[in-house]
C-alpha cells in the first residue's frame, strides 16, 4: 500500500512544527509540503497534489477561499480542517465549501492520523465530540436548501420578495412597480400560499431562506 501524501498549512510554527514531526515517524504517510498562509495552500495543493491537505482556519489570508480554490483546482486533493475554531458554523462552512474533514485541535495525534485515512478511503470525517450536531445541522440546512428549491417565483413575486425584504410598504411597492395597491395584496395572498405563511412577516421569514435574498440588503420589518 502507497503512502498518504499530506501538506500541512498551519499559522502556529510550533504546532506545524510538532505535526510534521509526528506524521515523518508514521509509516502510512509522507510529509510532501507546509505552508502558513491561504495562498500557501492553494499552491502545495496545485503543487505538490498531495492525497491531503491539513488545513487550520487561523491562517493568513481567507482559508475558506482557499479550500473553495482547491476543490476547484485540485478536486483529488482531500482538505481536512484541524482547527482551535472549534463550533458547528465553522464545520458546516468548511464543509459546505468541499472539505471532507473536521477535527479540533484538542484531538488526539491518534484521531488525526484516522480522519486523514478515513477521507482519502472516501469519507467524511468530523471530530467526534460534536458530530452529532453538525450532522444535525446539515441534514437541516440540506432539507432547507431543498424546500427552498422546490419553490418556483414568478418574476413580479420575485419584485415583490426583494421590496418586502426591504421594509417596503404595500402602497411603496405599488408605486415602485407601477401597478395598483390591490394587486400587489394580491399577490401577497400568492405569496402567503406559497411560502405556507400566515402574514407579512412570516413571508419575509420565509423569503430569507430562498435565493432572492442574497440580493437583497438588510431586512426591515413593517406592519
Amino acid at each position: 500500500m502507497s503512502k498518504i501524501s499530506v501538506a500541512f498549512i498551519d499559522g502556529h510554527p510550533i504546532m506545524m512544527d510538532g505535526l510534521i514531526s509526528a506524521f515523518s515517524r508514521v509509516q502510512d504517510f509522507q510529509v510532501v509540503a507546509r505552508g502558513t498562509s491561504a495562498a500557501d495552500a492553494v499552491n502545495s495543493a496545485v503543487v505538490h497534489k498531495p492525497d491531503v491537505l491539513v488545513l487550520d482556519l487561523n491562517i493568513d489570508g481567507n482559508a475558506y477561499e482557499a479550500m473553495s480554490k482547491i476543490n476547484g483546482k485540485c478536486p483529488n486533493t482531500k482538505v481536512v480542517v484541524f482547527t482551535g475554531l472549534v463550533g458547528v458554523e465553522y464545520a458546516l462552512r468548511a464543509l459546505e465549501l468541499g472539505a471532507s474533514g473536521f477535527v479540533s485541535k484538542g484531538s488526539t495525534a491518534e484521531e488525526l492520523c484516522k480522519a486523514l485515512v478515513a477521507v482519502v478511503g472516501g469519507e467524511t470525517y468530523i471530530t467526534q465530540r460534536f458530530a452529532t450536531q453538525v450532522i444535525s445541522a446539515l441534514r437541516d440546512a440540506s432539507l432547507r436548501k431543498r424546500a427552498a428549491a422546490a419553490i418556483k417565483l414568478s418574476i413580479r413575486e420575485e419584485q415583490i420578495v426583494r421590496l418586502l425584504l426591504r421594509g417596503k410598504t404595500n402602497k411603496e411597492i405599488a408605486n415602485q412597480l407601477a401597478i395598483s395597491e390591490k394587486t400587489v395584496k394580491h399577490y401577497m395572498t400568492i405569496l402567503m400560499q406559497k411560502l405556507n405563511a400566515r402574514n407579512r412577516i412570516e413571508v419575509v421569514l420565509a423569503a430569507q431562506n430562498l435565493s432572492v435574498e442574497h440580493k437583497c440588503g438588510p431586512t426591515v420589518y413593517r406592519n
